[in-house]
């Protein structure tokens, strides 16, 4: 097996898992945030839904270079982040796939101001950049859906409002 075989099969198991989140994401609520320092919810959605295909495409080269601020856009209907998310994961998948051994093992760099930020493997970066940031995200969706009173689904095992073992 190779090492983006099991990188796959997580994105396929987790990529449902996140559907069922944003499915819950209702459309009249996007604007609302929880504090004026947060995201709002279209953000947040959109985000969680378009970080496997964004740092993919990050990794699909040797090093990113950073230039401007990030801004994230906001979605404007439940329908664009449940594309999104689709595209997202298609792109995902046909970039780790790509990845052989030698080159999932080879170095990654970000850099920018002409200064190298972080170097590290490319499995490190899916690792702790594409899964674990969408892991961190999702998690953080999922608080906004319980301070908007919309049922939060099982994700690792029940949760107040879903059970999979019943």
């Amino acid at each position: 097996m190779r090492i983006a075989d099991s990188i796959l099969m997580e994105l396929d198991q987790e990529g449902r898992t996140t559907r069922r989140v944003l499915e819950r994401v209702p459309t009249d609520k996007l604007a609302w945030t929880p504090h004026q320092k947060s995201m709002n919810l279209g953000q947040l959605a959109l985000h969680v839904a378009q970080v496997p295909g964004t740092i993919a495409g990050f990794v699909s080269g040797p090093e990113l270079v950073m230039t401007g601020d990030f801004k994230q856009a906001a979605a404007t209907s439940t329908a664009e982040v449940l594309s999104a998310l689709e595209q997202s994961l298609a792109t995902a998948k046909e970039v780790v796939n790509g990845l052989d051994d030698a080159t999932i093992m080879s170095m990654w760099s970000l850099k920018a101001g002409g200064k190298t930020l972080m170097s590290m493997p490319r499995l490190a970066v899916v690792r702790s950049l594409m899964l674990n940031h969408w892991y961190h995200h999702r998690g953080q969706l999922s608080v906004y859906l319980r301070e908007l009173d919309v049922p939060v689904p099982s994700i690792y095992g029940p949760s107040a409002d879903e059970s999979p073992f019943a």
